[in-house]
């Protein structure tokens, strides 16, 4: 498995097929992230800007071999383990994509709550932005695994899919993605650095859920 995790993140980075996501990222980032900023509201729009970003890197990763060698992939390996390959790959560049805009929000945004009356521990404000940055890429990882290939062929369905869930995740009351936002928002009015963890179970527990149904299929429709 390493081997091919390795193969597929050669290959998402020798494609610069990322480009036009983190480009798109950090732009979002430059206009709703301003220096001064209470952190813990900069970091909820950071980790809610992810969750597309993430479902987007995913289908960059599941189309980026032509159908020829995606089959010799799938003959070497397993086409199961090929598609899990490709979907952590896309994963675990969304997390470090993540990371690195906690750092850069961390650093520019002022460690106070919304009124600027209550001091924000700015370590403790980065360690809940990584929580939900990792919230965000795995359910934006489950979001693409469910609206790509195997399960939609056709990027006229994929693509509307991609979109429309992501929206949902973020403003339907009772997602992981929703509750981590609504921490962060509420601890920066109070002045408290919120510990989400039962967002973050509910989005790992999507997550492996979602990524077995994709690999599963794709064994059967390989």
């Amino acid at each position: 498995m390493s081997a091919l995790l390795r193969y597929q993140t050669a290959l998402l980075a020798r494609s610069q097929r990322w480009l036009p996501p983190v480009i798109l990222y950090a732009v979002f980032l430059s206009v709703g992230v301003q220096g001064g900023q209470p952190i813990l509201d900069s970091l909820a729009y950071a980790a809610a800007a992810l969750l597309p970003v993430a479902g987007w890197l995913v289908r960059i990763c599941v189309t980026n071999e032509p159908p020829a060698a995606r089959g010799c992939s799938a003959a070497a390996a397993g086409p199961g383990r090929a598609h899990l390959a490709s979907l952590l790959a896309a994963f675990f560049a969304a997390a470090g994509l993540g990371a690195c805009a906690v750092l850069a929000v961390t650093a520019i945004s002022d460690a106070a709550s919304t009124d600027a009356r209550t001091a924000v521990p700015r370590l403790a404000a980065g360690a809940a932005g990584l929580l939900a940055m990792l919230v965000s890429a795995l359910l934006g990882t489950a979001l693409g695994a469910l609206a790509n290939w195997p399960l939609l062929r056709s990027a006229g369905r994929a693509v509307p899919a991609l979109l429309l869930g992501a929206l949902l995740l973020l403003v339907t009351t009772g997602s992981p993605a929703h509750s981590v936002l609504v921490d962060l928002t509420t601890g920066s009015r109070e002045g408290e650095v919120p510990v989400s963890l039962g967002a973050l179970a509910g989005a790992l527990a999507a997550a492996v859920a979602a990524v077995w149904a994709a690999c599963a299929l794709s064994s059967r429709r390989g």
